[in-house]
């Protein structure tokens, strides 16, 4: 009986051995838990095969979507500005770039392609898409000045094709004098580009009124509610999913630039664990 109780023993000790190497053997990755950024996380990892998901699951993917995993990943999602203070727990964290700037973590190991859908975009109340206003503030931040600010920026990349001298000739600026316009963002560079702007307008006496938000979900619903009369933070596929599930009609009125999202090392210092090569890991910026 005493032999037989050792020998459990040892199985014992054996089996727990082997669960506590595969527990450490198992891959984690941080990921933003923000419909829309959690899909594009978890698309940037479908494009280079670490992953399947399911193919009706779209931008707004969750890890519930997963349909293969083969190298048994575990995903913690956190709030998309947290992902930075977790990254020292997790092999790897997936980051939006002004958070990885935020947090000055240099270079991502993989961005996904600057050329992506995910433009942030300056929106405004449909009904106010059409003004003077809303005009002289698109003029504003689609200016040279604006784009000659991301040649020297990390982590954004300007979509400005046609920029302008920082004016919409069509204005009547004259009848606009006096006016502020309040712009709710969140963490630069949104916030570097409204002082650019801010300065331009300044020209016309006009005064831009610049608000900082720490979240995703009060430049919308100030701007919804009149409180605010635009905002400059999200990207167009979040932009949509929000006025699908919340029954707003916030409208682009710019698209100003691209912030990669990237793969940022934790615990890994490359990508060898995820099965991807050096010379798939294009820098695309």
């Amino acid at each position: 009986m005493r032999k037989l109780t050792v020998w459990l023993c040892i199985v014992a000790l054996v089996v727990c051995a082997m669960s506590t190497m595969a527990m450490a053997d198992t891959i984690k990755i941080a990921v933003p838990n923000d419909p829309t950024n959690e899909g594009r996380a978890l698309l940037l990892l479908e494009a280079y095969g670490v992953i399947k998901l399911d193919e009706n699951a779209g931008i707004t993917a969750t890890v519930a979507d997963i349909v293969e995993n083969p190298l048994g990943i575990t995903f913690d999602e956190v709030e998309a500005a947290m992902v930075p203070n977790v990254l020292a727990d997790e092999d790897y964290g997936i980051i939006n770039g002004n958070y990885a700037l935020a947090a000055d973590l240099g270079d991502a190991l993989l961005y996904e392609n600057s050329e992506s859908p995910y433009v942030n975009v300056v929106s405004v109340n449909a009904k106010n898409a059409e003004t003077d206003t809303a005009k002289a503030l698109a003029a504003a931040v689609t200016s040279q000045k604006v784009v000659d600010f991301f040649s020297t920026y990390d982590n954004a990349i300007a979509v400005i094709d046609n920029p302008t001298d920082g004016y919409d000739e069509t204005v009547d600026y004259e009848a606009l004098k006096g006016t502020t316009i309040k712009v709710v963002c969140t963490l630069d560079p949104h916030s570097y580009v409204l002082k650019i702007a801010k300065e331009i307008l300044a020209a016309k006496e006009i005064t831009l009124d610049i608000t900082v938000v720490d979240d995703y979900v009060t430049p919308n619903t100030m701007v919804d509610a009149g409180d605010a009369f635009a905002n400059f933070f999200a990207h167009t596929p979040y932009q949509e999913n929000f006025n699908e599930e919340n029954g707003t009609n916030l409208v682009t009125i710019a698209g100003v630039h691209v912030e990669p999202m990237g793969i940022y090392a934790g615990k890994q210092a490359d990508l060898t664990a995820l099965g991807i090569e050096a010379q798939e890991a294009t820098d695309v910026q």
